[in-house]
C-alpha cells in the first residue's frame, strides 16, 4: 500500500505538519523548564560565591576569586571555558535578583526566553530599584506579542521611568562619539562609528535607498543599449552588465565612495558620474510627542521620543528634525479602545497609505517588525476577487510574508479595528491586534470613522 501523497494543503500534508507542531509545542515547553532551572541553578552558585566571601576584608576580591573558581568547576562539568560560565552566572544572577517577576512569568509559560532577555537588555539603563516595577510592566506587554515587537516599547518604557532624563543622558553618551576600526582577517577590517541613533540610521537608510537604485537599474540600463557608442562608455556598460554584488556589497562600496571621494565611484542610474545617486537623502521617522516640541525646562520637555523600527532618541534632536520637516500628521485615536481613526497634515499626499502606516507601524504578519515604510500594502481579500481599497481591507506585508500569504496556505481576514486573523494550514488561528500608537491625539468627537 503507498502513502498518501503529501502536496501542500492535502490532509496528508496537514496531519504530518500537526504532529510536527504537537511536538514542538511539547519540546518547547520541556526546555523551557529545564532553562529556567539552569538559571537558578546559576544564580545559587553566584550567591555561593557571595556568602563564602561575606566575612572577608577584602570583600571584592574574595568574591571574584570564588567565583572564578566556582565558574570554573561548572565550566569543566558544560566544556566551556570558566570565562564563558562567569558570564553566564553573572546574568543569572541578574535575572533572579532583578527580574524575579520576569523569571516567574517565564516559568508559567506566559512569556520565553526571548522576552526575559528583552527585558533584562532594556531595564539595565534603570537603576536597581526601579527594576522590579519595571520587569511587572514589562511582562504585561510580552504577554501579548513577541520579543522583537516588544523591545522597542519596552526601551521606550526604561527610558520614561529613569530618574535623570533622556536628553540629560543622552548628550553625556554623545560627549563620547567616535569612529575607531576593527582589524579582522584576510585584510578586512570593521570601521565603527559611534554616533546618536538619528544620525546612524539616516546614514544606513540613504546608503540602502542608493544600493537598490543601483541594483533595480543596473540591468536595465546595460540590455536597452543607451550608452553612447564611444570606447569610455562601452567599457561602463560592460562593467554594468557584469555587477552581481548583492545589497550589502554595493552599500558598502557607496560607504568608501562616499567618504573617500564625495561621490559615487559608478552611477548606473543615469549616463552621468555623480548622477540622481548623489540627491537621494535618507528618511527617518520619527514620533514626537506635543509637550516635546517645545523648551519648557520640565520633565514632560524633555521626553523620550520614539525613532520608528529603532530605539529612543533625545528630544532635541527630535525638535531639530521637527523644525525643517514640510509635512506634519496628526494621529487621532478612538478614545476607549486606542484604534487609529484617521490622520491628517498640512500637505495630504497617499491620504490612505499614511493612514495605514500610522496605524499598522509595521508588517502585519505575527512576529515581524519589518517598518511599514519597508511594506507592501496587501489587500486582504484580493482586488482580483472582488477586494475593495478600502483601509479595512489593507494592511502592510514585508516582501517575505507578502509572498507567502500569496502562495502558500496561510490566510487572513481584517476584523473592526485593524485587527487581523491569521489562520495556519493546521487551522491555528493567530490574532494580530493593531499596533498601539506610541502618541497620539484623542478626538472630540467619538463618531469619527476610518474611511
Amino acid at each position: 500500500m503507498t502513502s498518501p501523497i503529501e502536496t501542500p494543503g492535502s490532509d496528508a500534508f496537514r496531519a504530518s505538519l500537526a504532529e510536527v507542531v504537537h511536538g514542538a509545542e511539547g519540546i518547547e515547553r520541556r526546555l523551557a523548564a529545564v532553562q529556567v532551572e539552569q538559571i537558578r541553578m546559576l544564580a545559587a552558585a553566584g550567591a555561593l560565591a557571595r556568602r563564602t566571601a561575606a566575612g572577608s576584608p577584602a570583600q571584592v576580591r574574595e568574591r571574584d576569586m570564588v567565583l572564578r573558581s566556582v565558574a570554573a568547576e561548572l565550566g569543566g562539568v558544560a566544556r566551556v571555558t570558566d570565562r564563558t560560565m562567569q558570564r553566564r552566572i553573572d546574568e543569572a544572577c541578574t535575572i533572579v535578583d532583578d527580574y524575579a517577576i520576569a523569571l516567574d512569568a517565564w516559568e508559567d509559560g506566559r512569556i520565553t526566553r526571548g522576552h526575559v532577555m528583552v527585558i533584562v537588555d532594556a531595564g539595565s539603563v534603570l537603576p536597581l530599584d526601579l527594576r522590579g516595577d519595571f520587569a511587572s510592566a514589562a511582562v504585561e506587554r510580552c504577554e501579548r506579542d513577541t520579543p522583537n515587537r516588544v523591545r522597542a516599547e519596552l526601551e521606550m518604557l526604561a527610558q520614561r521611568m529613569h530618574p535623570r532624563t533622556f536628553t540629560e543622558r543622552h548628550e553625556q553618551a554623545a560627549a563620547g562619539r567616535c569612529v575607531r576600526i576593527v582589524p579582522g582577517r584576510d585584510g578586512m577590517s570593521d570601521l565603527i562609528a559611534t554616533v546618536p541613533t538619528v544620525i546612524a540610521e539616516g546614514i544606513h537608510d540613504r546608503l540602502t535607498q542608493m544600493a537598490r537604485a543601483v541594483i533595480d537599474t543596473r540591468g536595465e540600463r546595460a540590455a536597452s543599449g543607451s550608452f553612447a557608442h564611444d570606447e569610455a562608455n562601452a567599457s561602463r556598460a560592460e562593467v554594468i552588465s557584469t555587477d552581481t554584488r548583492s545589497t550589502d556589497q554595493v552599500r558598502a562600496d557607496l560607504f568608501a565612495d562616499l567618504l573617500l571621494a564625495g561621490i559615487p565611484a559608478l552611477d548606473d542610474t543615469r549616463d552621468t558620474t555623480a548622477g540622481p545617486l548623489g540627491k537621494i537623502r535618507a528618511r527617518v521617522q520619527v514620533v514626537i510627542p506635543a509637550l516635546a516640541l517645545t523648551r519648557g525646562g520640565t520633565r514632560d520637555n524633555e521626553e523620550p521620543c520614539d525613532l520608528v523600527g529603532r530605539s529612543p532618541i533625545d528630544a532635541e534632536t527630535a525638535r531639530q528634525l521637527a523644525g525643517g520637516t514640510v509635512m506634519w500628521e496628526r494621529i487621532v485615536i478612538h478614545p476607549v479602545n486606542g484604534t487609529v481613526l484617521e490622520v491628517d497634515s498640512y500637505r495630504v499626499p497617499e491620504k490612505m497609505r499614511r493612514y495605514l502606516q500610522a496605524r499598522d507601524q509595521h508588517c502585519r504578519f505575527p512576529g515581524c517588525r519589518t517598518a511599514a515604510i519597508r511594506c507592501e500594502v496587501d489587500h486582504n481579500h484580493d482586488h482580483a476577487l472582488g477586494g475593495k481599497t478600502k483601509t479595512c481591507n489593507l494592511c502592510h506585508l514585508c516582501q517575505r510574508h507578502h509572498s507567502m500569504k500569496q502562495f502558500t496556505c496561510w490566510r487572513v481576514r481584517q476584523l473592526s479595528g485593524g485587527v487581523l486573523e491569521w489562520t495556519s494550514p493546521l487551522g491555528r488561528i493567530y490574532r494580530e491586534d493593531a499596533p498601539t500608537p506610541a502618541v497620539a491625539f484623542a478626538p472630540a468627537d467619538t463618531s469619527l470613522a476610518p474611511f
